[in-house]
């Protein structure tokens, strides 16, 4: 129980929050239990101009009101300790419930909490953890909570896989909380070192020049397939784990390739990236998705992965920025909408208003 159980707010404080979405460049499945315990994971990300906002304000009465702009969803329910997780925005009632529990002393807060996220779920851009630390980070805010970039990303963790059984890895929450280009460590639960990487401005112009990302539909097979890698490890499967291993060479290489500017070799480790991350397991590409690999390479592309689990959701190409307009009109003949990035370098973030 933590000894901040009394606090001072403003019946009109309203605060506000933002959370960066990221890419994967290299060994996201190695930071997923028992993979991690077992042998350490390693990943390189960083973060990108796509966010996820929360609003969180106290409230006359004694109701907790729930809202997302993007599902279309409300909830407002009698304010007690501790909501019921009933399938209708359990992300927020588990957020509303942890900090009740650890740092208001168990006292329910009349409150209203909204969201908005500028990519669906399911995107492979770690969504659903970002909308967490997103809530997290507005709920520290207005709780003046001594709470640092470690401390929520290991809280959105613990809301997410522990309160509500959600399968996943752990680099999503660490990279929206801090932000920028990030090799993470993972040395097993509750063991993460998030290393911040100073790379030259004209090599992330560059990166930025290559960079496209390609929305081929909201992937639906993500638990599963997060499920089957966590098996094929957990039953010594070769193949998976050797790939694995692979992965986490990658995320090595890949730091290396950042730090020197080296955008050949880069794209090399990310296309290995890509063809160990299938051999995780089942369902992690498909003919969709192979497909528009496929043909932005003909169209010009270096390389591609998908990010995120797979199935689905976004897929990122280096693309040299001569070849943009091609590798564009190449994913739109297919019925891919293609955009463009920026990196950015700040975590989540909360203010006043």
């Amino acid at each position: 129980m933590s000894p901040f159980t009394k606090f001072s707010v403003l019946a009109q404080d309203r605060v506000r929050s933002r959370a960066p979405l990221r890419l994967g460049l290299a060994g996201g499945g190695t930071d997923v239990s028992p993979y991690a315990e077992l042998h350490g994971g390693a990943v390189m990300n960083a973060t990108i101009d796509r966010y996820i906002y929360a609003c969180v304000e106290l409230i006359a009465g004694q109701e907790v009101a729930f809202e997302s702009h993007d599902l279309g969803l409300r909830r407002s329910v009698a304010a007690t300790p501790s909501l019921a997780l009933n399938g209708v925005l359990d992300l927020h009632a588990a957020t509303y419930n942890r900090i009740v529990a650890d740092y208001l002393g168990g006292r329910a807060m009349p409150l209203r909490l909204t969201t908005y996220s500028e990519a669906p779920a399911g995107s492979g851009l770690g969504s659903s953890s970002t909308l967490v630390v997103a809530m997290v980070q507005a709920l520290v805010e207005l709780f003046h909570l001594p709470l640092g970039e470690y401390d929520i990303a290991h809280l959105a963790w613990v809301i997410e896989r522990q309160d509500l059984g959600l399968a996943g890895g752990q680099q999503d929450q660490y990279a929206a909380a801090f932000g920028g280009f990030n090799f993470m460590e993972f040395r097993g639960r509750d063991n993460v070192i998030v290393n911040p990487l100073r790379i030259r401005p004209d090599v992330i112009t560059e990166l930025e020049s290559q960079t496209l990302i390609c929305f081929t539909g909201v992937s639906r097979e993500s638990a599963s397939i997060i499920a089957e890698q966590s098996r094929n490890v957990e039953q010594g499967s070769t193949r998976s784990i050797d790939a694995m291993h692979r992965l986490k060479d990658a995320a090595l290489l890949m730091k290396e390739a950042l730090l020197k500017g080296d955008l050949e070799a880069l794209a090399r480790t990310l296309d290995a990236g890509w063809t160990s991350k299938r051999d995780m397991a089942a369902g992690i590409s498909n003919s969709q998705i192979e497909g528009a690999l496929e043909a932005a390479r003909a169209a010009g592309a270096s390389a591609g992965k998908v990010s995120g689990a797979g199935g689905g959701g976004f897929i990122m190409f280096l693309v040299p920025l001569e070849r943009r307009r091609a590798v564009m009109a190449a994913m739109a003949e297919r019925g891919y909408h293609t955009e463009t990035v920026r990196y950015t370098a700040q975590g989540a973030i909360a203010w006043r208003t």
